[in-house]
């Protein structure tokens, strides 16, 4: 125990002197190779002094060194990302599915903290291996770079389970709202202001879409255009459906309740073959309370009043 403990710190400054020499060697400007506009621009500056005759760096200049020292680091970081979780635009569409109003870089951000605090997870059980059961140094920095990398995907997967607990809240969500857009419709008021009305009155992960969507009206969009980003900003296809229906309608001059009255009945149909579905799935796992809980009990009381009767007699 005694000699394990320097084993694992001469590791891990090794480590830290060979990332330290390769970030030297590798994203230094000598060797670090330049774009065409980082050549061309100096030669394009007109009517600037020395710096070197000012004394100190302007404000400017100081945040200048630190992007150009750190900047290669984080652009190596988030192409991993990427590579691990989808370049940017998939990831904006994710956000967007979500119900997210954040944007990609503050979801990397999240991805670099979660990373990091897998990372000290990983250290503090690199350092209980190492110390007290006596493991190899190259096992715990194995165990860092797991940990770094399961709260990388962790945040990702909370993400994807967040997508879909958002499009089966809508797909509970959809036969109701269709319902009273169909009911405002049939009184006489227009899509749009039925659309206001359901998201002023009603709660949920749609009606907030509908208030986004008649947001977006209101600020120059046309109802086509916003009915069909209604389809695109949602994870349900049914409800994308549901806005090329109306659109449809309403570029044809169909009655609207009829056509939200018919997608309604279908969104109902949609769901009870999603229960069939489920129940066909999960036909085993049902079965199991019904071995292990409720025939047991039954057997009991079919047996219980035989071997009573059984003692009486005897």
């Amino acid at each position: 125990m005694t000699t394990d403990a320097p084993l694992l710190t001469g590791a891990l400054l090794g480590l830290c002197l060979g990332l330290g020499l390769a970030l030297v060697i590798l994203q230094n400007p000598w060797t670090r190779p330049r774009d065409l506009g980082a050549r061309v621009d100096p030669y394009l500056r007109r009517g600037r002094g020395s710096d070197l005759l000012a004394g100190s760096l302007p404000p400017g200049r100081v945040q200048a060194v630190l992007r150009a020292l750190v900047g290669p680091v984080l652009a190596r970081v988030i192409g991993l990302l990427e590579r691990l979780t989808g370049n940017a635009t998939q990831l904006r569409r994710r956000l967007r599915l979500a119900g997210r109003r954040t944007g990609v870089e503050a979801f990397r951000v999240e991805q670099v903290v979660w990373g990091a605090g897998g990372a000290a997870l990983g250290v503090a059980v690199a350092i209980a291996a190492v110390t007290m059961r006596g493991a190899s140094p190259v096992l715990g920095v194995v165990l860092v770079v797991i940990g770094l990398v399961c709260g990388v995907i962790a945040r990702d997967w909370l993400l994807t389970r967040a997508v879909r607990n958002r499009a089966a809240r809508m797909a509970r969500e959809f036969p109701t709202v269709a319902d009273l857009l169909a009911l405002a419709v049939a009184a006489g008021e227009g899509p749009v202001a039925a659309m206001e009305r359901v998201a002023r009155t009603s709660q949920g992960a749609l009606p907030e879409e509908f208030a986004a969507t008649v947001a977006e009206i209101r600020a120059g969009s046309t109802v086509t255009q916003a009915l069909l980003s209604l389809g695109e900003r949602t994870p349900l296809e049914s409800l994308g459906r549901f806005g090329e229906g109306i659109a449809i309608a309403i570029e044809r001059g169909t009655p609207l309740a009829d056509v939200l009255r018919a997608q309604a009945q279908d969104a109902r149909e949609a769901a009870q073959r999603e229960l069939m579905e489920i129940a066909g799935r999960r036909e085993i796992a049902m079965l199991v309370p019904v071995v292990f809980f409720i025939l047991p009990l039954v057997i009991v009381f079919a047996v219980f009043p035989g071997l009573s009767v059984l003692d009486i007699s005897l």
